[in-house]
């Protein structure tokens, strides 16, 4: 195995691991704001080492172009969509978690 390969590989695990931290994640955070945040940076990270890893297994110039594409479009949009389900919650009246805020005070 070449170098590139293990890479690719060791990527793929790492995107693995940040899903699997964005459910526990969604488990334990109190609010829907702080869910959202998880799941969007997951969403944009892990995509983004999963594909990019799979296409450093298996190179080549098409693979290239087109994980670009996917990264790129998944950025955008798991942007976007959190904002959206954000929004959405505020509108609807969704309150906050309740933070210890006395050590900004100073």
């Amino acid at each position: 195995m070449s170098w590139y390969e293990w890479l690719g590989q060791s990527l793929v695990v790492i995107g693995a691991v940040i899903f699997v931290i964005a459910g526990v994640g969604l488990l334990r955070l109190r609010d829907v704001y702080m869910r959202i945040s998880a799941v969007a940076t997951a969403a944009g990270l892990g995509v983004a080492f999963v594909v990019g890893g799979t296409a450093l297994v298996d190179p080549s110039l098409d693979d290239l172009i087109k994980v670009i594409i996917a990264i790129g479009l998944q950025l955008a949009t798991s942007v976007v969509g959190g904002v959206a389900i954000a929004r959405s919650a505020v509108l609807s009246g969704h309150r906050f978690a309740d933070t210890d805020t006395t050590d900004l005070d100073d």
